[in-house]
C-alpha cells in the first residue's frame, strides 16, 4: 500500500454549467467510494491561490477540471509533467492560472506535489447553470474511471460503498 499523501482536488465554479465538471467527479467519489487513510478528497472550488497550504500537504496530487484544448466538448484529457504549466499558460480560465500559481508557490514551501490533471473539454462555461450540460454529464462516469485509474497507478485503495 502506498503511504504517500494522496489528495484528488476537483476544480471548478459549479454555478456556470460544464465549469462544474471538476467538482461533480469529486462529490461522486466521495458518494461512491471510501479511500484510504492516506488518501483525502477535496472540493476545491475556485480558490485558487489559496489552495496553496492544501496542496502543500499532498505527495500526489490529482487535479480534475475543464480542460479547453480545442477539441469536441466531452474529449477527455490527461497532463501530467512538465506539460501542466504550458496548458494552463494557454489561459483555460482564470481559476487555473491561479491554481498554477499556488503549484508553483509551493516550491518555496519546498514541497510541490507529483501533480496529475484529468479532465473535459466542456461544452459550455458561460451560461448561468448548476447542472452539467448533457454531453459533459455523460462523460461524469469516465471522469471517475480517469480518477481510479490514477490510484491504481499510485497503488491507492479503494472500495465501492455498497448500493453505489
Amino acid at each position: 500500500m502506498n503511504a504517500e499523501h494522496v489528495m484528488i482536488m476537483g476544480v471548478g465554479n459549479i454555478l456556470f454549467c460544464d465549469e462544474g465538471f471538476g467538482i461533480r467527479v469529486v462529490e461522486a467519489l466521495q458518494d461512491r467510494y471510501v479511500f484510504a487513510d492516506n488518501v483525502s478528497v477535496v472540493d476545491g472550488g475556485v480558490l485558487g491561490i489559496n489552495l496553496m497550504g492544501i496542496i502543500a500537504e499532498a505527495d500526489q496530487l490529482i487535479v480534475v477540471d475543464v480542460i479547453k484544448n480545442h477539441g469536441r466538448p466531452g474529449d477527455l484529457y490527461r497532463i501530467d509533467g512538465k506539460a501542466i504549466p504550458e496548458r494552463i499558460r494557454a489561459k483555460n480560465s482564470l481559476h487555473q492560472i491561479d491554481f498554477l500559481e499556488a503549484l508553483t508557490l509551493c516550491q518555496a514551501l519546498d514541497k510541490v506535489p507529483e501533480t496529475v490533471i484529468v479532465g473535459v473539454e466542456p461544452k459550455d462555461i458561460t451560461t448561468l447553470a448548476v447542472d452539467l450540460s448533457d454531453t459533459i454529464a455523460g462523460r461524469l462516469d469516465d471522469g471517475i474511471r480517469m480518477v481510479l485509474a490514477e490510484l491504481d497507478r499510485l497503488g491507492v485503495v479503494y472500495t465501492e460503498k455498497e448500493g453505489a
